[in-house]
C-alpha cells in the first residue's frame, strides 16, 4: 500500500496541480511552442559558430552555462528528493545522456557541414518517434492527432524534397532527432514526484559531467576558443534560453498533454528555423518553403487540437 500512495495522487501533480482540467491542454501546446521557438534559435547558433567552436567544446559550454542559471531554483530541490534521485538514478542517466550530453553535440557536429535550415527539418522527424514511443507505452494517440502529424510530416517531406540537399551533417541530424525522440518519450515515465526543477538540475549537472572526458580530448587536439562577443554571447543564449528555459518549458508540456501533442507542435521548428536562417545567415528560401511551411502549420493546428 505504502509503494502504490505516492504514483496515484502525483500523477495528477505532474498533468494538472492548481491548473483547471480545460485550460492544462492550451497552457502545455502554449509551453510547447515557447520550447520550439527558443530551440530554433539554438539550430541557428550550431550553424553560426561552426568555423570558431568545436562542437563539443559548444556543448560543454553551453550546458555549463545552463547549469548555473538553473542552480538557484533546482539545486535546493534536489538535495531534498537526493534519496529520490539516487533511487531513481538509472532513469536520470539515460534521461542525462539522450537529452543533454548526446543530442546537442551531434547537433553541433551537424552545423559543421549542414545547412541551419537542414537541421530544422531533420529534426522534424522526431516527433514521429515520440508518437511511436507514446503508442508503444499503450497511449492511444486519436485518430485526429494522428491525421494531424501525417500532414505535418507530409510538409516536412515536401520540403526537403522540394530542393535541399543532404551533406555529410544530415546523419549526424538523423542521430540527433532520434536521441531527442527517445528523450522525449522517456519523459513519459518520469516520476511524478520527482520537482521539474530538480531534475532539471540533476540531468544538467549528470550530462556535463558525461561530457568532461570529450571536452578534455577536444581541447587537446582541436585547442580552445577565442572568447569574443561573437562567441560567448551564442553561447550564452543556447545555455540560458535553449537550454535551462526551454528543456522546463518542453518538460512541463510533456507532463501536460503528453510526447505526441507536444511533438505535433514541434513541427513549428522547421518553419521558425528557415525563418531565422533567413533573417540572421541568409540562408536562401522560396515559394516551395513557403508552400510547404503552411502544410506544416496547418498539420499543427489540426493535430494540437485533437482530444487526448
Amino acid at each position: 500500500m505504502t509503494a502504490a500512495l505516492p504514483r496515484t495522487p502525483t500523477r495528477t501533480l505532474s498533468t494538472s496541480t492548481q491548473i483547471p482540467r480545460t485550460a492544462a491542454p492550451v497552457l502545455g501546446i502554449a509551453l510547447a511552442a515557447l520550447a520550439t521557438v527558443v530551440w530554433s534559435g539554438s539550430f541557428v547558433t550550431s550553424r553560426a559558430l561552426h568555423d570558431s567552436v568545436p562542437p563539443v567544446q559548444h556543448a560543454f559550454w553551453r550546458w555549463l552555462v545552463a547549469l548555473v542559471a538553473v542552480a538557484p531554483f533546482g539545486a535546493r530541490q534536489a538535495w531534498r528528493q537526493r534519496n529520490l534521485i539516487r533511487r531513481h538514478l538509472g532513469f536520470v542517466l539515460l534521461a542525462s545522456l539522450l537529452g543533454v550530453t548526446t543530442y546537442n553535440t551531434l547537433v553541433n557536429q551537424a552545423g559543421l557541414t549542414t545547412p541551419a535550415a537542414n537541421m530544422g527539418m531533420i529534426m522534424a522527424a522526431s516527433p514521429v518517434l515520440m508518437a511511436v514511443f507514446e503508442r508503444a507505452s499503450g497511449v492511444r494517440l486519436g485518430a485526429r492527432r494522428v491525421l494531424g502529424l501525417l500532414v505535418a510530416c507530409a510538409g516536412v517531406v515536401l520540403l526537403i524534397g522540394g530542393g535541399a540537399s543532404f551533406a555529410a551533417g544530415d546523419l549526424w541530424m538523423v542521430a540527433a532527432a532520434c536521441c531527442f525522440g527517445a528523450y522525449s518519450g522517456l519523459l513519459r515515465r518520469k516520476p511524478a514526484e520527482l520537482g521539474g526543477t530538480a531534475f532539471l538540475f540533476t540531468t544538467f549537472l549528470l550530462g556535463t559531467a558525461l561530457l568532461l572526458p570529450t571536452q578534455g580530448v577536444s581541447l587537446a587536439v582541436q585547442g580552445g576558443f577565442a572568447p569574443t562577443p561573437a562567441t560567448v554571447l551564442p553561447i550564452l543564449y543556447v545555455g540560458v534560453a535553449s537550454s535551462a528555459v526551454a528543456f522546463f518549458a518542453w518538460n512541463r508540456a510533456i507532463a501536460l498533454v503528453g510526447p505526441s501533442r507536444a511533438g505535433i507542435v514541434y513541427y513549428l521548428q522547421p518553419v521558425c528555423v528557415s525563418l531565422l536562417s533567413w533573417t540572421i545567415l541568409g540562408e536562401p528560401t522560396g515559394w516551395t518553403q513557403a508552400l510547404c511551411m503552411a502544410l506544416i502549420l496547418g498539420g499543427v493546428v489540426l493535430g494540437a487540437a485533437g482530444r487526448r
